[in-house]
């Protein structure tokens, strides 16, 4: 895994220049390693020399103003908002920008597209970069003309000079521009955000005309000459071995060519092979009918005892005992004994598999010393490393390129799909892609951690007095440390428990031990679903315990406005500083104002109608849902609409803001009312959305509602993943509201309710 480190965006900087990264060239070819599968914005060919002020943009003698995307899209809008960023500082004309992506390289920094910070931790550093560029136009100008630099101004694509309003085109200035000395990165001059002309506007993903007309290429659309397909058999129960196998009948498969095992990495397994045995053949249809007819003996280990029901009980077990405590205040044992009355449940999220549309592909081709991979990848440089270390091969004789991802979640910054690719080509001396089937992913995934929670609260003259609160859950670190703590790391109790926002005088946190039978990994919003799920849900219990109206009751539990103390526990703050990006208490009842009041809570509703609230901050953005249903007398409940207010700070493009939030509700209703993973003598029950479905058009909200609220005085929040938590609580809330029956477990169908 990645380490994660807080580094400043000063720090950043200073060391990109100090390696040169900003020493200014004319270039014939400055996009040599780019990826050549991924669609750019239609402009014109590069003409001439070019200008490359630094590494993220260069301009041609025509003009052309070529931005790196240095992260993955898979359909979120990172190939445009970010290069939005660099293109406003340097006053281009977007029509006369195309976008190119990057292959993985340190070179550009941190490329990992997961997090929810794509624009956290680029916003600066792309303004600080489109400014140098435009600086430095500036000043070529002031020279050709012989005037003072701050004369001149960059505007739309030329530099005028305000006083006669003379004008060159950028294309014009290229040349005279590499005369002249970088400036200071930390230096230069940044546009007034009331001048900005993309930043905060909504902007058309560039990739959309080829996504919607069939042009995109996908990680799984890659095809080399010479290409073999291939597909691989995994264990059936997670880190079980092959003891032999017999591939006689799979060769007999027309089309099918070799059969070959994949040796099994030993644990922990990280990002490397699950092991197995491939079957390549010259398509991946005959790839797979030869796969059904292989004979293999596994060797299950002992994760075949892995039983989900079981599991449950033990995990519920864990949460009713004392853990170890990760956060205090006051005493609460003394306020549970005074307490007027006390409210205790216990809440249980299953496993979830991401089940991206696109399933995990990747195409290697080992030759000469050297190894070129493709691959639908949330994170380049880890799947480089991840293929050089496979095959034995140097990193720098990898290149790692980025196709167009299908989905990812979470799951596609795990590359072990494309060591097995690389591994393969290795041993064939051929490019080989390597498809797993819909039913590989489900039954062989990273899953989103099974949780089980136990809260007790207690209420005093109708105010909450007292919080009591365990989770426990297996550990990511579990897929990553070969001695499984069995207790949450930092990060995971970071995810909506340690930052429990509520003016409560009595708090304790504790987390339980519990012991992984999986490959456990992140899935959008990761640990904050469940918390998010358990925190809202006992807030309207306790609501209703003090007969007071919800909606009232968690604005007062929320608080008077202030900066939340997590100085007692050791709290990770999404890589970034507390004092820059604090949790306010303001903004998260704003949300939960403007949500309630868009949503007509509070208005009549019909017979078995009701309005659930739920408000969650993550990724350091401020999220309200607010879900409207009805709910028939079958059971069957109806989702007339959504409401969701979000605050994510200074908002670069929302178009995608709003886009993000839609998708990330669509995803919160999956997981709350239909799908989860169980397991049973160690193999995985579900295969394919017949068994683990998908929120479709028909049960999905018949209209999702997004409001953004201004908050432009604040640095850009995450927005990709903090849709998603409020969503499962908000529903289950509003259930509640229209039927009296109380959901304390996930999928809610499970409570003999249909979506």
């Amino acid at each position: 895994m990645n380490a994660i480190e807080n580094v400043s965006r000063r720090t950043f900087l200073k060391g990109v220049a100090a390696t040169g990264t900003f020493a200014l060239a004319l270039q014939l070819d400055p996009l040599a390693r780019l990826n050549p599968f991924a669609p750019v914005a239609q402009a014109p060919a590069a003409v001439g020399p070019t200008l490359s002020p630094n590494l993220f943009v260069s301009i041609d003698t025509a003009g052309t103003v070529t931005i790196i995307a240095h992260r993955s899209e898979m359909g979120q809008g990172v190939r445009t908002s970010v290069p939005m960023i660099l293109a406003d500082e340097l006053e281009a004309d977007w029509s006369r920008v195309k976008i190119a992506q990057a292959v993985g390289d340190k070179k550009y920094g941190n490329q990992y597209t997961d997090g929810s910070r794509s624009i956290r931790h680029n916003y600066d550093r792309m303004r600080q970069f489109g400014a140098v560029a435009r600086t430095m136009l500036e000043q070529a100008a002031a020279k050709k003309w012989g005037v003072y630099s701050a004369e001149c101004k960059g505007q739309n694509h030329r530099v005028v000079h305000v006083p006669t309003g003379r004008s060159f085109g950028y294309g014009e200035l290229v040349e005279t521009t590499a005369t002249l000395p970088v400036p200071d990165v930390m230096a230069v001059a940044l546009k007034d955000p009331k001048d900005f002309r993309y930043i905060g506007k909504p902007m058309t993903s560039v990739d959309f005309p080829d996504m919607v007309t069939g042009k995109a290429t996908y990680g799984i659309d890659v095809r080399l000459p010479g290409m073999k397909y291939a597909v691989v058999e995994h264990c059936p129960v997670t880190y079980g071995k092959v003891k032999s196998f017999d591939p006689s009948e799979a060769l007999k498969v027309p089309g099918v060519e070799k059969v070959v095992e994949i040796p099994q990495t030993q644990p922990p397994i990280v990002f490397n092979t699950l092991g197995g045995i491939a079957v390549i053949a010259t398509n991946t249809w005959s790839a797979e009918q030869g796969r059904k007819k292989l004979k293999i003996d596994w060797d299950y280990g002992p994760n075949v005892v892995y039983d989900s029901a079981t599991f449950r009980r033990d995990l519920e077990q864990a949460a009713r005992a004392d853990a170890k405590i990760v956060r205090e205040e006051g005493d609460v044992k003394a306020a549970l004994a005074a307490a007027d009355k006390v409210v205790e449940a216990t809440f249980y999220v299953p496993h979830f598999a991401h089940a991206t549309m696109e399933p995990p592909a990747a195409i290697a081709h080992v030759k000469d010393g050297k190894c070129e991979v493709w691959s639908s990848c949330q994170d380049p440089q880890a799947a480089r490393a991840t293929v050089a270390g496979a095959i034995g091969m140097d990193e720098a004789n990898v290149t790692s390129n980025v196709a167009l991802l299908g989905g990812a979640f979470g799951r596609k910054s795990k590359p072990d799909f494309a060591a097995e690719a690389a591994i393969l080509s290795r041993q064939l001396g051929v490019p080989v892609r390597v498809t797993w089937t819909r039913e590989d992913d489900i039954q062989h995934a990273y899953y989103h951690t099974v949780t089980a929670q136990y809260i007790k609260a207690g209420l005093k003259d109708g105010k909450v007095t007292a919080w009591q609160h365990r989770s426990v859950f297996p550990t990511i670190w579990s897929t990553f440390e070969k001695d499984d703590p069995g207790y949450g790391n930092k990060i995971e109790l970071s995810l909506g428990f340690l930052d429990l926002p509520y003016a409560i005088p009595n708090i304790c946190l504790e987390n339980g031990q519990a012991k992984s039978h999986v490959r456990i990994g992140w899935l959008r919003s990761v640990n904050n679903i469940p918390h998010a799920f358990a925190q809202n849900t006992m807030a309207n219990m306790l609501a209703v315990a003090a007969k007071r109206d919800p909606y009232e009751f968690l604005l007062e539990l929320i608080g008077p406005d202030r900066v939340v103390d997590l100085s007692t526990a050791d709290y990770w703050n999404y890589d970034q500083t507390y004092d820059e990006y604090p949790i306010m208490t303001e903004r998260l009842k704003r949300v939960l104002r403007v949500a309630a009041e868009q949503s007509g809570y509070g208005q009549k509703l019909g017979p078995r109608e009701g309005i659930g609230l739920a408000v969650h901050r993550s990724f350091t953005t401020y999220v309200a849902t607010a879900v409207k249903v009805k709910v028939g007398n079958d059971g069957k409940v109806a989702i007339p609409r959504v409401d969701v207010a979000v605050d994510a700070g200074r908002v670069v493009n929302p178009d995608r803001v709003k886009s993000q939030m839609e998708g990330a509700s669509i995803y919160g209703l999956t997981a709350a009312a239909f799908s989860e993973i169980t397991a049973e003598k160690g193999r995985i029950k579900q295969s394919n959305f017949n068994d683990y479905p998908m929120a479709r058009m028909g049960n999905s909200p018949r209209e999702i509602r997004v409001h953004i609220v201004d908050a432009n005085e604040f640095p850009p929040g995450g927005v990709g993943e903090p849709g998603t938590p409020p969503l499962a609580p908000a529903l289950t809330n509003a259930i509640f509201a229209a039927t009296g029956k109380r959901i304390l477990e996930l999928p809610i169908t499970k409570s003999q309710l249909s979506v």
